[in-house]
């Protein structure tokens, strides 16, 4: 499981011109489904996610979580982060989840950020989207479970 967080001052997503999802102060999470990943997995990436202390203290100290902060997040789901590139221009998704797998672990995944006391929104599965953000910082880390 592949995720890219951004730390964002807002964040939305807008499919077919209707806003699905919007936040203020909080995280975008970009999240990728390997053909191996499952739900310990899913787990786990979350509760390091909402752990993670990225954002600034009183001292400017990036120091504090999510929970801490109080933020919130966007879960969007991206297969494209396990494009592989190493032949041709073309890339392959082949080590991406088939949808009737990657479908029920992004919820799964919303869902263990949920319990980790983050209002959590998201975009739709398999959808064209927007995703705007400011991110802040700029703050983007990659995470691979």
């Amino acid at each position: 499981m592949r995720a890219i967080i951004q730390r964002v001052s807002f964040g939305q997503v807008i499919i077919d011109d209707k806003l699905v999802a919007d936040i203020k102060m909080g995280l975008v999470i970009l999240l990728g489904v390997g053909r191996e990943d499952d739900q310990n997995k899913a787990s786990l990436l979350a509760k390091k996610i909402a752990q993670l202390r990225i954002f600034e203290d009183d001292q400017g100290k990036m120091n504090l979580s999510l929970v801490d902060v109080k933020g919130s997040a966007i879960v969007v789901s991206q297969f494209t982060l396990y494009a592989d590139t190493r032949k041709g221009n073309r890339p392959s998704f082949i080590n991406a989840a088939p949808p009737e797998i990657a479908s029920p672990l992004v919820d799964f995944f919303t869902e263990e950020l949920r319990k980790e006391r983050i209002p959590t929104q998201t975009g739709e599965f398999g959808a064209h989207m927007f995703v705007h953000l400011q991110n802040d910082g700029p703050v983007t880390i990659s995470l691979e479970i």
